[in-house]
Order: structure tokens, then C-alpha cells, then sequence
């Protein structure tokens, strides 16, 4: 089944629009404007998961930058497709791409109402290294970092 699922770069305005659809979603907390997605795509790889018509999930990978070793990569899945596979493919599409761009740390971001995202991200190999509340916020954000053996 997930053999079915595409991936591509959201380069146009109905694929922007999808990605952030999924993002503000997942991310109530953060939701962002067509401008601040618009504005993300120049400087990070915004992908968006399709199974056929339907929308499955979106992807995020910031590319090295204050660190040339570090990029994280951050996989969402809409709700109703969780736990077929799909963050697994998704996870694996950004790691090849996070390590195409020279990458040898991997880093996500999960909110910490997002529990399935947490285990996910514990199951993976990934350990949390800081939480932080965005001004004016109530629900943390929570950084992990892959271990080295799971890299």
C-alpha cells in the first residue's frame, strides 16, 4: 500500500496550499499563512504525500544551515491515515534528502500534544533534547535528535 503513496516537491500554489492543510492540522497551535508557507519554500523543502487524489501528508526538511551537519527533517501524516506506513516512507524520503544535502545529524520537531508523533519519532531512534512554548502559547514543541546508531 505504501508502494502507492507519491511524494513531491510542492512547488505550486495548490500543492503549497495542501502541504499547509496538512501542517495546520497537525500544528493547531502554529498555523501558518499562504505567505509564510510561500516564504518557508525558499529556504527549506516543503513535500507533499498523496495515496492517488487523496492527501495524505507533508513533509518538512531544513536544510543545514548554522550547523552544516544538521538538517531535520519533520514527516506529518493526516490522522486518518496513520499507522499504515506512511510516516515511515514519508521519514525515510526526507532522511535521503537531508542526507543529499550533506547532513549527518538528523533532527525533529513534534509537538507535544502530538503523542502517536513522539512515539513514532522514539520508536526511530530519536531522543528528545529541549521542549520550548512559543510566545503567547500553551502546548510545548518538542526537539529530538537521532542517535547516532539509528542514523
Amino acid at each position: 500500500m505504501t508502494s502507492d503513496l507519491v511524494v513531491e516537491r510542492a512547488c505550486d500554489e495548490a500543492a503549497l496550499r495542501d502541504w499547509r492543510h496538512v501542517h495546520n492540522l497537525i500544528i493547531p497551535t502554529a498555523p501558518l499563512s499562504p505567505q509564510d508557507v510561500r516564504e518557508r519554500s525558499g529556504r527549506n523543502l516543503l513535500d507533499v504525500a498523496r495515496l492517488g487524489d487523496a492527501l495524505v501528508g507533508c513533509m518538512t526538511v531544513r536544510p543545514p544551515v548554522d550547523d552544516p551537519a544538521t538538517a531535520t527533517v519533520i514527516a506529518r501524516v493526516l490522522p486518518e491515515y496513520r499507522g499504515r506506513g506512511f510516516g515511515r516512507a514519508l521519514y525515510e524520503h526526507g532522511l535521503a534528502q537531508a542526507r543529499a544535502l550533506g547532513a549527518t545529524v538528523i533532527e525533529t520537531v513534534v509537538l507535544e500534544s502530538n503523542t502517536e508523533g513522539l512515539r513514532f519519532a522514539a520508536r526511530h531512534g530519536f531522543t528528545e533534547t529541549d521542549r520550548y512554548v512559543l510566545q503567547g502559547d500553551t502546548l510545548a514543541f518538542v526537539d529530538l535528535r537521532l542517535e547516532q546508531e539509528h542514523a
